[in-house]
C-alpha cells in the first residue's frame, strides 16, 4: 500500500479511459494493479502491446485532481461499539483512539467488497489492530471500522470483521445517482467528529436530501 502506485495505476487508468472512451472496456483499480476487462474478442497479443506503450507514457502526463471529503463521524460509545475494547487491546484511551483516527488525512486506495465500502490508507501505527477472528453477521450502515493497517466505512448493513470505533451518517452508496459512489479511489477522507445530537440531525438532513458533503480539490 503506497500513494505513489496508487498515483501511478490511477493515471494509467485515465489514460485508457481517454484513449478508448468510445470503447466497451471495464477498468478496476485496486491497490497496485489495474483489471482491463473488454466486452469484445481481442488479440490478447496486440492489446497487451498497445497497453505498454500507453504505461510507458504516463510519466509526463500531469497530475490527477482529487477531492477531499470531510465526513462527520460520531465516536459516541454507543455507536462505537469496540472502542472499550480496543483501549484494553492497544493500551490508549478511547480519547486518544478518536484523536488519533480523527487527525489523519486518509487515501481512498480501493471500493468494495460492498459497493461503497472505502479502504482508506494512511492510519496511525498506534491504532493498528488486527481484524476480528470471527466476524460479527450485522454491522450497520455508516459504522467506520480499524482492520489491520486500514480503516473505512461499511455503506450498509452487512457482515464485518472490523472493529467498529464510530459512525458515520452519510450515505455513501446510492444506487438511484448517476455517480453511485460520489467518492473516488485516489480522494482522500478527513473524519469530523461530531456529538449524538448532530448525527441524529445530519441523519435527517441527508433523509430529507439536503445534507451536502463538504469537499475541497486537492492535487498531490
Amino acid at each position: 500500500i503506497h500513494e505513489s502506485i496508487l498515483e501511478n495505476i490511477l493515471l494509467f487508468k485515465s489514460e485508457i479511459e481517454n484513449k478508448y472512451l468510445n470503447n466497451n472496456i471495464y477498468l478496476k483499480n485496486s491497490y497496485n494493479s489495474l483489471l482491463i476487462t473488454y466486452e469484445e474478442n481481442i488479440n490478447p497479443k496486440s492489446k497487451i502491446s498497445e497497453l505498454k506503450n500507453i504505461y510507458i507514457k504516463i510519466g509526463s502526463t500531469q497530475k490527477k485532481d482529487f477531492n477531499k471529503w470531510e465526513i462527520p463521524v460520531c465516536y459516541d460509545i454507543e455507536l462505537g461499539h469496540d472502542l472499550n475494547y480496543l483501549e484494553k487491546s492497544l493500551s490508549i484511551k478511547k480519547e486518544e483512539i478518536v484523536s488519533l483516527h480523527s487527525s489523519k488525512d486518509y487515501r481512498v486506495y480501493n471500493i468494495g467488497f460492498l459497493p461503497g465500502f472505502l479502504y482508506l490508507g494512511g492510519l496511525d501505527k498506534k491504532i493498528h489492530h488486527p481484524r476480528k477472528e470471527k466476524p460479527v453477521l450485522n454491522v450497520p450502515k455508516g459504522a467506520v471500522g480499524i482492520g489491520g493497517s486500514q480503516t473505512g466505512i461499511y455503506p450498509n448493513n452487512s457482515p464485518g470483521g472490523w472493529y467498529i470505533i464510530g459512525n458515520s451518517p452519510i450515505n455513501l452508496f446510492n444506487i438511484n445517482k448517476t455517480s453511485p459512489c460520489f467518492i473516488k479511489p485516489g480522494d482522500k477522507v478527513k473524519f469530523s467528529p461530531i456529538s449524538l445530537k448532530e448525527h441524529e440531525l445530519i441523519k435527517i438532513q441527508v433523509e430529507s436530501n439536503i445534507y451536502k458533503p463538504v469537499k475541497t480539490q486537492i492535487n498531490d
